[in-house]
């Protein structure tokens, strides 16, 4: 069997593969909506949508690594012991986050009930699956596992954590013009929406990088995009809470910038 050849630009092309799967499932899923397709295909199309990167990466995989297996190269990224002081850290950190964006609105509003979207333990319990199946799981392995650590190879994590951070905010492109923003609300919700998604690329490669294990930016990813679908009230006013509060934490991590990981070279 001929041995396939590596690929010149392989991140390039993993970059520009997962943009040209996620536009064209987007595309399917406006058609089916316009052509009347019940709500069950356009929930489903949405959700291998969210594996784009996954689905780029597999297809790519062969080129970007001639000679590897694909099982064991994911094996690979979840080899290493989960360190619990890692994961509770950024845990709490989130929780944090969540509790402020939460509790917050409702002070400053001089309203006592807790502003949440669900209040059953099975609603909770469904959208937290719901979540992690449309994010984490699928975009991860594309976007730290692979693009990440191939970028950390010749810069500092905090400048591959910003080219990340660029790239992945604007994969979610047709996300923002689907959201049903315009003017300048669009633009409002696009720059918090940028700002978050740089500020956690930012926090979710110091601690990625503590403990390389895949786990870590999955957790983290799960708990920020949850904490969006949690808290009850107009998305643009919840972004205004969650994505400056992760800004704030981002500043905070570069600053304090702990066993100088944002500036060490990746190995």
């Amino acid at each position: 069997m001929k041995e396939k050849k590596a690929l010149k630009s392989p991140l390039i092309s993993f970059v520009i593969t997962s943009y040209v799967i996620f536009f064209v499932f987007f595309t399917v899923i406006g058609i089916s909506i316009v052509l009347g397709a019940p709500e069950s295909i356009t929930n489903i199309l949405q959700i291998i949508s969210a594996w784009s990167s996954t689905f780029a990466f597999v297809v790519l995989f062969k080129k970007i690594y001639p000679g590897l297996k694909l099982k064991e190269f994911v094996k690979e990224q979840f080899a290493s012991k989960l360190k619990l002081s890692v994961l509770s850290t950024i845990v709490i950190i989130q929780v944090i986050v969540l509790a402020v964006t939460i509790f917050l609105p409702s002070i400053i509003n001089n309203n006592q009930n807790v502003a949440l979207s669900f209040t059953g333990i099975g609603l909770l319990f469904f959208a937290f699956i719901d979540t992690l199946i449309r994010g984490p799981l699928g975009e991860e392995l594309g976007w730290r596992g692979y693009a990440l650590n191939e970028l950390q190879k010749k810069y500092s994590p905090l400048k591959s954590a910003l080219i990340v951070g660029v790239l992945w905010g604007f994969w979610h492109t047709p996300l923002w013009f689907a959201s049903g923003y315009t003017g300048v609300d669009l633009i409002k919700y696009i720059v918090l929406f940028m700002i978050g998604i740089i500020s956690f690329s930012i926090i979710v490669t110091l601690f990625y990088n503590l403990n390389k294990n895949l786990v870590i930016p999955i957790i983290t990813h799960q708990i920020f995009n949850f904490s969006l679908v949690l808290t009850k009230g107009d998305l643009l006013d919840i972004l205004v809470y969650v994505m400056i509060s992760y800004f704030v934490v981002a500043v905070i991590l570069i600053v304090v910038n702990p066993k100088g990981i944002l500036y060490k070279k990746y190995m």
